[in-house]
């Protein structure tokens, strides 16, 4: 168990990689030197070849008599023609006077002249030409007094040309074979021949900068995920997770940790929320009791007043008696509307208390849309309910229901006050979910204003608290229900309320 752990370590088999890129690196490396030494061994062993024919040749043409180019000749395989081209000359000098005695190069072969009298060449003579002289020591030191102007060296750089001077003593005299090798492809080259070799060598190196360049990519791809990570959580977005936490090496568990950090986190955002809104509802709730109780005891006393002036003291005069009417029925409107404004605050602000029963939902949307109908006719909005599919009921509170879809229904005739309209109200079930749909023609909602119609205390209205929608939004959820709205400015709007057709103790 611990060797698998540690094979799947990254810089575990990041530094398996690595060398095993070494190894093979190393080992093309060795081959290629292998073939060089090869190549090289059987180039030296071909002049060492060429040298020693040279040298038998001359000696032969020496004791026979014979010249060497006729010994050349009559050989059927002879060495110096496979080492063709290495081998450029060979001379046989005489020690006592430099003469030329043979030559395989035709310009320095002993002629006869045409009045019949014999022709030599000699060493010193700066036609016969001839390339740096490999200094033997004592051996070489009596041909370079032959060609003193003959420069020479001990070290000859690889694959130029060279001359090599070997005495032979005959019982006749002291003679030296001189052969003269010529350029060997070691060290001629052209550049792109001596780089060939280098070439798979070239190849390995980029191999292995490949493999380490996908292996820092693969390392450095998860740090950035994790860099872009924490930029997106230090800006409050939580739902973002790292790719990768299902490796099993050191990034993997980096990255499953820091999922579970990030989710954590979520979790505790929401506790904060939860909490602090709690401390705001309960703020709210003791500040709207308060209100409640500050402002209805005034308007009840108000109320009842505006009734004793209207029976008792109103004026005998029946048009001051009608101006009276008309105020006090006023000044009573306006009473019931601020106590209707309060009840909806208290309505927000209270823990809500449910008498959950089954119920018809298309009764409670028919009763829902009755207590619009006289407003509607005299509108000149046509309002109509829509049910498909078998009845639908569900588990509520009749009120609250009631009381939700109401609101909903008279922001739909808001919308379209003055200028008519439809107003649709539709019911369908699926899938164990009662769907209800209230479309009006009206105004239609900004996109700017959309995302924040649930809000409490957001209106778009002059004389609006706010708390209309907030309250419906609270009545559906403590129904364990989604609401949704879509809105085109001008195009009107659709509110789609869902609800369970099921309690949550039976599913």
């Amino acid at each position: 168990m611990r060797l698998l752990k540690l094979f799947y370590s990254f810089r575990t088999r990041l530094l398996l990689v690595l060398a095993m890129l070494l190894v093979a690196t190393l080992g093309v490396q060795l081959y290629l030197n292998r073939l060089e030494q090869r190549n090289h061994a059987s180039i030296i062993a071909g002049q060492e070849q060429a040298l020693t024919a040279s040298i038998a040749l001359a000696n032969e043409s020496i004791t026979s008599g014979k010249y060497m180019f006729e010994l050349e000749d009559a050989q059927n395989h002879s060495i110096l023609r496979e080492q063709a081209g290495r081998v450029m000359n060979v001379l046989v000098v005489r020690d006592d006077d430099g003469r030329v005695e043979d030559s395989l190069d035709t310009r320095y072969r002993p002629e006869t002249l045409p009045d019949g009298q014999p022709h030599y060449f000699y060493i010193y003579d700066t036609e016969v030409q001839l390339p740096k002289l490999v200094d033997a020591g004592e051996a070489s030191e009596g041909f370079k007094r032959l060609r003193p102007s003959l420069p020479s060296t001990t070290q000859p750089v690889a694959g130029q040309p060279r001359t090599f001077a070997i005495p032979l003593q005959t019982s006749k005299s002291l003679d030296y074979i001189v052969v003269v090798l010529g350029s060997s492809p070691v060290g001629n080259e052209s550049v792109w021949e001596a780089a060939k070799p280098l070439l798979p060598t070239l190849v390995v190196l980029l191999l292995a900068t490949a493999g380490a360049s996908f292996l820092v990519w693969r390392f450095t791809r998860p740090v950035r995920d994790l860099a872009r990570a924490t930029q997106r959580v230090a800006a409050g977005d939580f739902s973002f997770r790292v790719p990768g936490a299902e490796r099993r090496d050191e990034i993997g568990r980096l990255a499953a940790t820091f999922n579970e950090m990030v989710a954590q986190l979520g979790r505790m955002r929401e506790l904060e929320s939860q909490v602090k809104q709690a401390e705001q509802s309960a703020v709210i709730g003791r500040l709207a009791s308060a209100i409640a109780h500050e402002i209805r005891n005034p308007l009840n006393y108000i109320n009842l007043t505006l009734d004793h002036l209207r029976t008792s003291l109103a004026p005998s005069d029946p048009k001051k008696r009608a101006l009276v009417e008309q105020l006090t029925g006023q000044l009573k409107a306006e009473v019931a509307r601020i106590n209707t404004r309060v009840t909806e605050f208290l309505k927000y602000s209270r823990p809500a208390s449910l008498n959950l029963q089954q119920l018809d939902l298309a009764e409670t949307l028919r009763d829902a849309l009755r207590m619009v109908e006289a407003q509607a006719a005299e509108s000149g909005v046509e309002t109509r309910f829509e049910e498909r599919g078998a009845g639908a009921r569900v588990f509520g509170d009749r009120e609250s229901l009631r009381s939700l879809f109401t609101n909903l229904i008279i922001n739909g005739m808001q919308a379209m006050e003055g200028r008519g309209g439809r107003l649709t109200v539709g019911l369908t079930t699926e899938d164990g979910r009662a769907r209800v749909s209230i479309s009006d023609t009206g105004t239609g909602i900004t996109s700017e204003h959309l995302p924040n119609i649930f809000e409490p205390y957001f209106s778009t209205k002059e004389t609006g608290t706010g708390l209309g929608l907030a309250i419906v939004k609270k009545a559906v959820e403590e129904h364990d229900g989604a609401i949704r709205v879509e809105s085109e400015p001008g195009g009107g709007t659709t509110f789609t309320v869902e609800l369970p057709t099921t309690r949550n103790d039976e599913r």
